[in-house]
């Protein structure tokens, strides 16, 4: 994935500078390399679990609280 940015007529080397970096941006590849950076591993099956359970509980509680305004 290559980026070039040639300077267009009288365009300063500032301007061009901010150019080149709009389009590393737009491609997204310094958020892609930022992430690869470091090893992240995958949560086991219990981890994953026991956030689901956690997440349908703290649903549950929200949705009883959108009824009842008084808990």
């Amino acid at each position: 994935m290559a980026i070039h940015a040639h300077k267009k007529g009288n365009e300063s080397n500032d301007g061009l500078q901010q150019r080149f970096k709009r389009q590393v941006q737009k491609t997204g590849l310094m958020k892609l390399l930022r992430s690869r950076k470091t090893l992240k591993k995958k949560p086991n099956t219990r981890l994953v679990r026991n956030s689901a359970l956690k997440r349908e509980e703290y649903r549950a509680i929200n949705r009883k609280k959108q009824f009842y305004s008084n808990m």
